[in-house]
């Protein structure tokens, strides 16, 4: 299946205090969904590639976005999606609105459950994670949804 909404990548944030954990979502544009996520100590291209072959087994998009950062630029990351003809898009440096979706589900991400959490180690934060997109996707209502869950209208149309 191929949806024509762009997908959004971005992972460059750093989840926890006392130790070096970045999570990396893959979501689909217009509907909200996160289709997959990870966590990783690093910023290599591996755990991108990763959360992006994950979502690429539900469905595919048309076109693929995400800012320079060399994770996205790799061959190994780029790879998959040329394979598959979907076109990759980039942000322009210093452009945060040119990702202003994805840099929306970051804030949800931290004031609702990254500040009030305080992960002490990666598994901990891999738990709490692990529920709160659960919670995002199926329980979260969204006003640009027409106060619907993302998982709500991702699934209406597949």
């Amino acid at each position: 299946m191929r949806f024509t909404e762009p997908w959004l990548c971005d992972g460059k944030k750093r989840l926890c205090r006392l130790c070096r954990i970045f999570l990396e979502p893959a979501k689909n544009e217009s509907k909200r969904y996160v289709l997959s996520w990870k966590l990783s100590n690093t910023l290599a291209a591996d755990f991108c590639v990763e959360a992006l072959n994950e979502a690429l087994e539900q469905c595919q998009p048309e076109i693929f976005n995400t800012d320079q950062g060399s994770q996205y630029t790799s061959s190994e990351f780029l790879k998959p999606l040329k394979t598959r003809g979907i076109k990759i898009s980039m942000d322009s440096k210093g452009r945060a609105l040119d990702n202003i979706f994805v840099e929306r589900l970051w804030r949800s991400v931290k004031y609702e459950e990254v500040y009030i959490s305080e992960y002490r180690t990666a598994k901990e934060a891999f738990s709490s994670l692990k529920k709160y997109f659960v919670f995002y996707n199926n329980c979260r209502f969204h006003q640009a949804l027409n106060y619907k869950t993302p998982a709500e209208v991702h699934y209406q149309r597949t």
